[in-house]
């Protein structure tokens, strides 16, 4: 259904990301971000399941044509950490700008897995201006750098974390809440206490859990259309 484009970056140059269009041509716009894997068929398939549903969606190719095999999580690591915040904000931004463009609303939404749940969160605080809803989906901030000034944030914002999660735990799901409630950020918390990390991604049936995904999914869906059209 979709195809990969070219777009510019918000600090120039070139960029390269998925696309993925609805029947009727156009719709409001979702940002996708990949988890520390790179861009990969699964994540592909979450933007024409959003275009399936009425978004435009975009995801961006945070590592430049680099795909790290499901099997190799040492090397997705090293990549995920090799990645510059600076570089993939830029990407990310400039993926806010395709969206501006093409879709029927001045705003967007960001949905993002592991890696790109942190990153979902850093894009709503870059980009206040045009990011009305953020889902971060056992999100994760593994550079120093990597955490958000909410200063600025103001993007509701829906929380999604597995109970059996080591990396995103649910007691750093709650404390996450409490800090954009203490922004007065309109946020909600779902927790799925039997799930493990990266239960969404049905690439990887050591951890997917069908139903858990799949109330993830529907959540998702109707919180994006609420707050981006």
């Amino acid at each position: 259904m979709g195809e990969m484009i070219t777009f510019s970056r918000a600090s120039g140059g070139p960029a390269h990301g998925y696309l993925a269009v609805p029947a009727s041509g156009t719709g409001p716009g979702v940002v996708v971000i990949q988890e520390w894997w790179g861009l990969i068929d699964q994540i592909k398939s979450v933007c024409d399941r959003l275009a399936d549903r009425g978004f435009v969606a975009l995801a961006p190719d945070l590592y430049d044509g680099r795909v790290v095999p499901l099997e190799e999580p040492d090397e997705a690591a090293k990549t995920m950490m090799a990645l510059q915040l600076s570089d993939a904000a830029a990407d990310l931004s400039g993926a806010v700008d395709v969206l501006l463009d093409r879709s029927t609303s001045n705003q967007v939404g960001v949905l993002g897995f592991c890696m790109g749940g942190g990153l979902a969160l850093v894009l709503g605080a870059l980009r206040p201006d045009a990011v009305a809803a953020v889902v971060p989906c056992y999100g994760v901030h593994p550079w120093p750098e990597g955490h958000p000034d909410y200063a600025n944030y103001s993007s509701a914002t829906q929380i999604h974390s597995a109970g059996l999660d080591d990396f995103f735990t649910p007691d750093a799901a709650s404390a996450l809440k409490a800090t954009l409630e203490g922004r007065q950020v309109e946020v909600e918390l779902f927790v799925y206490p039997d799930s493990q990390h990266a239960f969404f991604n049905d690439d990887r049936p050591d951890v997917f859990d069908a139903k858990a995904a799949g109330l993830l999914w529907e959540r998702s869906v109707v919180f994006l259309h609420q707050h981006v059209g």
